[in-house]
């Protein structure tokens, strides 16, 4: 195998060669190339982990579970009428640790 068919700068080099590889015709999985690629001498680059998402696949959040008060607010908007009918907003944010009210913004 040829050190020279992948550049240094690329993100997943033993990818890319298998896909080289592939282009020229040989059959090769990406483990072959992988043992191949650490006998020559090469360093192997480590798997960068996933990265934790705040949100599923559904469109749903995961909760945060707050370690001191301060650490996680949750905000929402209520929306209600007052007796003539007319629409006003409540900004309501919330500590959650200590449950406490940190702020009411009321607005039409």
């Amino acid at each position: 195998m040829r050190t020279g068919m992948v550049k240094r700068s690329a993100r997943r080099p033993i990818m890319r060669l298998t896909a080289l590889l592939h282009a020229a015709g040989w059959s090769v999985n990406h483990k072959r190339v992988e043992r191949i690629w650490r006998r020559e001498g090469l360093k192997v680059p480590q798997r960068q982990p996933k990265r934790g998402r705040l949100w599923l696949n559904d469109g749903s959040c995961i909760r945060l579970r707050p370690e001191y008060p301060g650490h996680v607010w949750a905000y929402d908007f209520v929306e209600e009428r007052t007796h003539d009918g007319r629409k006003f907003r409540i900004l309501t944010i919330i500590d959650e640790a200590s449950r406490e009210c940190l702020a009411l913004v009321v607005s039409r």
